[in-house]
């Protein structure tokens, strides 16, 4: 039997097969991935981490020859889907995309059935993605400084929306205020989707908010964009100042998506995602894409992921803690 198996790999290193690959074929074992894949997305459709998760999912699909499934499991500020994950067999099969509110912010306003640390493997850095400030068309404001001064001629009679408690742009909205010495109104929803199809009613003023989501609104005349909240301009927007240069020194604010798996996944299947998912990034196709909606797509390697996430826990820790942000603050 052990010189059958011997036989076996030889022919297979002859032909190129890589050690990882061999050893999936073993006796006993299967190829991976031999069945479909669960990509879980913890918010609902719509949103940045939706609409990035699925041109991802079906790329993936081409590649790896096998359905790559969308799992839209919102709520909770990611928790619910982060938790479905976590506790998933670690096979490869159940993967994850989310933002910077799950990988980073979560930890400092809720107590999670989870570490992110210790409960999940990064795989790779997807995207960078800045948002825009905007405001309903009937707000008498038409620059970011005009915004703060009406703000403070009525504090707290300015609303503003979000994905709910603790995501990563209420932590924006959250980190302007702070930064001019505002005062806004909460109103949390269950989703990027609701606040802004709210805002373009006429029902909240203000918002902070994706870049790739909010766009069309903006060509549209549905809402006004005062600025982008990243270091640099959004290609898409290239005319909008950032909030830096329309007058508020320092602030830059942008989020993050990253896909990763349970703890304990085998490294062989973990390489094997960034592979595929890392060749998917340097598509043109897929970097347009991303582009169109001001996102930039990053890359890199499981390592480099699992750095970043340890630098931007702490940024966030120190930030939320300065700011005095709550999760059970709905101001």
């Amino acid at each position: 039997m052990k010189q059958a198996l011997l036989q076996t790999l030889l022919v297979l290193a002859a032909a190129g097969v890589p050690a990882e690959a061999s050893a999936q074929a073993s006796p006993g074992k299967s190829v991976y991935p031999d069945k479909p894949i669960r990509l879980v997305v913890p918010f609902p459709p719509g949103g940045t981490t939706d609409i990035q998760g699925r041109l991802l999912a079906e790329k993936l699909a081409q590649r790896l020859g096998q359905p790559v499934v969308t799992d839209n499991r919102g709520g909770a500020q990611g928790i619910i889907g982060m938790e479905i994950v976590a506790r998933a067999p670690a096979d490869g099969y159940t993967i994850v995309i989310a933002v910077v509110g799950p990988w980073a912010i979560n930890t400092y306003l809720y107590k999670l059935p989870y570490d992110v640390v210790k409960d999940f493997v990064p795989i790779i850095h997807v995207a960078t993605t800045p948002g825009a400030l905007v405001v309903h068309p009937s707000l008498p404001v038409k620059t970011v400084k005009e915004l703060i001064a009406l703000a403070k001629q009525k504090p707290g009679e300015l609303n503003y929306g979000s994905a709910g408690v603790g995501g990563f742009f209420h932590i924006s909205a959250e980190l302007f205020a702070f930064m001019t010495g505002i005062r806004l109104t909460h109103v949390p929803y269950k989703g990027p989707a609701a606040a802004l199809t709210d805002l373009a009613a006429g029902r909240i003023h203000v918002m902070f908010n994706s870049a790739i989501v909010t766009v069309p609104f903006i060509k549209s005349g549905k809402v006004n964009a005062l600025a982008t909240t990243g270091a640099k301009r959004v290609a898409a927007l290239i005319d909008l100042p950032t909030v830096a240069e329309a007058g508020v020194p320092g602030y830059e604010s942008s989020t993050w998506t990253a896909v990763g798996v349970p703890a304990r996944t085998p490294r062989a299947i973990i390489q094997r995602l960034n592979r595929e998912l890392e060749a998917i990034l340097q598509m043109p196709d897929i970097r347009e894409r991303f582009a169109a909606g001001g996102s930039t797509t990053t890359g890199g390697t499981p390592e480099q992921l699992r750095d970043y996430l340890k630098s931007e826990l702490a940024k966030f820790g120190k930030l939320i803690k300065e700011a005095g942000i709550k999760a059970e603050t709905a101001r």
